[in-house]
């Protein structure tokens, strides 16, 4: 199905601008629901013809060599010519994908038809300049511009550096072999690998130090830690001088309380009796009044 590959916008975009092109054949959605290399071919041939009338490409699709030449020649065009980049391979499939590459030509030269209309439509018409409307075109080429500059500079001090460089390079190059010195040259970078392989050795051996060191230390605070422990359960086993005076006060202090107790629930039952002797009381004094 086309929905699976591209859009039924997309679908309906590219057959208008090809109509409005100028394609002599009827483009529609059932064309692509399976993949037709003849026609995508045909299409990319008559957008390549329009693009460029003098082109000279290889137009055969007989065989699967002549479809690759013929999709890597016209690809390498569009991307050289009107800087547009295809993918090759979805334009090899000639399915949905096949379509959204053709658009990208068919997009260009549809903006560039309606541009020539508008400019025609306007030849007689007075010349205005929205000064506005060019306020980002602007901003890009004064980004432009000082991109340029900094390129020009940098290029320049290069190429003030290439004159003493090409006579470096010159003498260098037609300096004869000396066997000797790039024997001595080899030598000594020899003796700086062996001189950073026991340096590495040096390190690896007082790391192994450092490790056994660490090993140790660790052993030690186990140890602490373990006596600690010893010394806190042999600490919670002992029982403490003062404790038979505590139990007995506590004891003591138990029997206080439970008195005052009974003597508080005494009073409170007392004082509930006293005042309802004086409630009977004083409803009889009220009664006899």
């Amino acid at each position: 199905r086309v929905t699976s590959t591209m859009s039924y916008r997309d679908m309906r975009n590219f057959t208008e601008m090809l109509r409005a092109l100028g394609y002599p054949r009827l483009v529609s959605m059932e064309n692509f629901c399976s993949p037709n290399f003849a026609l995508v071919a045909e299409i990319l041939q008559w957008l390549v013809r329009r693009y460029d009338p003098g082109s000279d490409l290889p137009m055969d699709t007989d065989t699967e060599q002549d479809r690759l030449l013929f999709i890597k020649s016209v690809s390498q065009f569009m991307a050289t010519k009107a800087h547009i980049k295809l993918n090759a391979k979805k334009v090899y499939g000639a399915d949905g994908y096949a379509v959204k590459e053709l658009l990208k030509i068919a997009s260009m030269l549809y903006e560039a038809m309606k541009s020539n209309r508008v400019s025609e439509g306007h030849a007689h018409a007075p010349e205005q300049f929205d000064i506005a409307s060019k306020a980002g075109d602007l901003k890009v080429i004064r980004g432009l511009a000082s991109e340029i500059t900094e390129h020009g500079s940098s290029l320049s001090g290069l190429l003030k550096q290439e004159v003493e460089l090409q006579e470096l390079r010159m003498t260098v190059i037609g300096r004869p072999l000396e066997l000797d010195e790039i024997e001595r040259e080899l030598k000594g970078s020899i003796n700086q690998v062996h001189g950073k392989t026991r340096e590495v050795i040096r390190r690896l051996e007082n790391l192994a130090g450092d490790e056994a060191n660490l090993e140790a230390r660790i052993e030690k605070k186990k140890q602490e830690l373990e006596r600690n422990h010893k010394r806190l359960r042999s600490l919670q086993n002992v029982r403490p001088a003062f404790m038979d005076e505590y139990e007995k006060l506590e004891g003591e202090l138990k029997k206080h309380y439970e008195d005052y107790i009974e003597k508080f629930r005494n009073l409170t039952y007392l004082e509930h009796q006293m005042e309802e002797l004086n409630r009977v009381e004083q409803e009889k004094l009220e009664a006899t009044n």
